[in-house]
């Protein structure tokens, strides 16, 4: 089993786990790789060498391209924050689904219980809510929360 480390073209650090190198760039061909935060499938391979000192040398390793660098401490921190946030949200909602829209509407109006909400909406729709007085925030779901929340 090789561990590598990805990164997306966002700048979104992660680990994937496969079988082989094999494994890895077939997934990647194929287009199954997607970044577990934002759904971009432009994954690429971060350097993750073991560092092993066989030859006593203390030679300094070059830094990496910029756009290879890992996210810095304060980046981390913000998307760990994100992505409690975002947690919080699908264990505190009920998923609707495509019926969110007229689903809003019938809380707002009364017609139906009123109750925490989370689905899909087009951007007309979410504008139509928001002209009616109803209060919606657009909150993008990395699709590995879609699934159950564990």
């Amino acid at each position: 089993m090789k561990v590598l480390n990805l990164q997306c073209r966002h700048g979104h650090a992660f680990e994937g786990w496969f079988g082989s190198d094999e494994d890895f760039r077939s997934q990647q061909e194929r287009g199954l790789l997607e970044c577990p935060l934002c759904a971009d499938t432009e994954i690429q391979k971060m350097p993750s060498a073991p560092r092993l000192n066989l030859s006593g040398a203390k030679e300094e390793a070059p830094a990496a391209p910029a756009e290879t660098r890992a996210l810095s401490p304060e980046a981390q921190t913000l998307q760990a924050m994100w992505l409690r946030a975002v947690r919080h949200v699908m264990e505190h909602t009920e998923d609707v689904g495509e019926r969110f829209a007229e689903e809003a509407r019938r809380i707002h109006y009364g017609e139906a219980e009123a109750r925490n909400i989370r689905g899909q909406a087009s951007r007309e729709d979410t504008e139509a809510l928001l002209e009616e007085g109803i209060e919606v925030l657009p909150l993008p779901v990395p699709a590995a929360l879609k699934g159950p929340v564990q």
